[in-house]
C-alpha cells in the first residue's frame, strides 16, 4: 500500500521597504537596508507566520532580504540559509535613476538596452529568472516535505516565477505586478506536483494609502 501524498507549502516573501532617498534602481548593489517602515513590515510578517508549520527558512543574500527574514527566523526559532538563486534580477541600470521624467529615456547610450522588452534586453532574461527561482522553491519544498518553508526574495523574481508557474507570458508591464512590499506568494504542492499559487499582503495596512492602493511603483525593488 502506497504512502499518502504529502502537502507542502512554500511561501515566497518580498522584502520590506528599503531606505532609498535618491530613488535609484539599486538591484543587486550592496548597502541598501530596510527603512523603519520596512523593519515594521518584517516584524508584521513574523507575527503573521508565527503559528505556521514553517520548518525551513531561506533568503536572498542581499541585505534587505536578510533583514526581512530576521524577525521570522527569531519567531520561528530557525536559522536563515542563503540561496543565491533568490537574488534580485540583474539589470544594467543599477545605481541609476530611471524613469520617464528624469531624462534617462532620452539618452542615446541607453537605447541599445531597451531594444527588446520581451527578453528583456536591459537585464537578466525572464526565462533564466523563472528557472532559478523555481529551482530555489523546489529545493525549499524538498527541505520542508509535509510542512512549510519560507523564502525571502525580490519583486521581479517572485512575479516572474509566479507567472511561469501559472502559464502566463513573462514579459509584462512592471506597474501591474501583484507583488507588494512584504507580500507572500505561496506555492502549494501535493508531493512534487504544484497544485495552486496564492497571494496575500499581511502588511498592507502599514503602507500609506496611495501605495496600498497600488498607485506607486519603484522598479527593481
Amino acid at each position: 500500500m502506497s504512502e499518502p501524498t504529502t502537502t507542502t507549502r512554500v511561501h515566497v516573501l518580498r522584502h520590506g521597504e528599503v531606505h532609498n532617498p535618491r530613488g535609484v534602481l539599486y538591484g543587486r548593489l550592496p548597502g541598501y537596508h530596510l527603512s523603519d517602515l520596512g523593519q515594521a513590515m518584517a516584524v508584521r510578517i513574523a507575527e503573521h507566520l508565527a503559528g505556521e508549520d514553517i520548518v525551513h527558512l531561506v533568503s536572498s543574500p542581499l541585505e534587505r532580504a536578510q533583514e526581512t527574514a530576521a524577525p521570522s527566523a527569531k519567531a520561528l526559532g530557525l536559522p536563515v540559509t542563503l540561496d543565491d538563486r533568490l537574488i534580485e534580477a540583474g539589470n544594467v541600470f543599477e545605481g541609476k535613476t530611471f524613469g520617464v521624467g528624469d531624462g534617462s529615456l532620452r539618452r542615446p547610450a541607453h537605447w541599445v538596452h531597451l531594444r527588446n522588452p520581451l527578453r528583456p534586453s536591459w537585464g537578466e532574461p525572464y526565462v533564466q529568472i523563472a528557472q532559478r527561482m523555481l529551482a530555489a522553491v523546489t529545493a525549499a519544498r524538498d527541505a520542508a516535505r509535509g510542512h512549510e518553508a519560507l523564502c525571502v526574495s525580490h519583486q521581479l523574481p517572485i512575479w516572474t516565477a509566479r507567472s511561469f508557474a501559472s502559464g502566463r507570458r513573462l514579459w509584462h508591464d512592471p506597474r501591474k505586478r501583484q507583488c507588494a512590499l512584504a507580500s507572500l506568494t505561496s506555492f502549494t504542492y501535493q508531493g512534487d506536483d504544484l497544485m495552486s499559487v496564492s497571494y496575500e499582503e499581511p502588511a498592507r495596512d502599514l503602507l500609506p494609502a496611495p501605495v496600498a492602493a497600488g498607485k506607486k511603483f519603484v522598479a527593481g525593488a
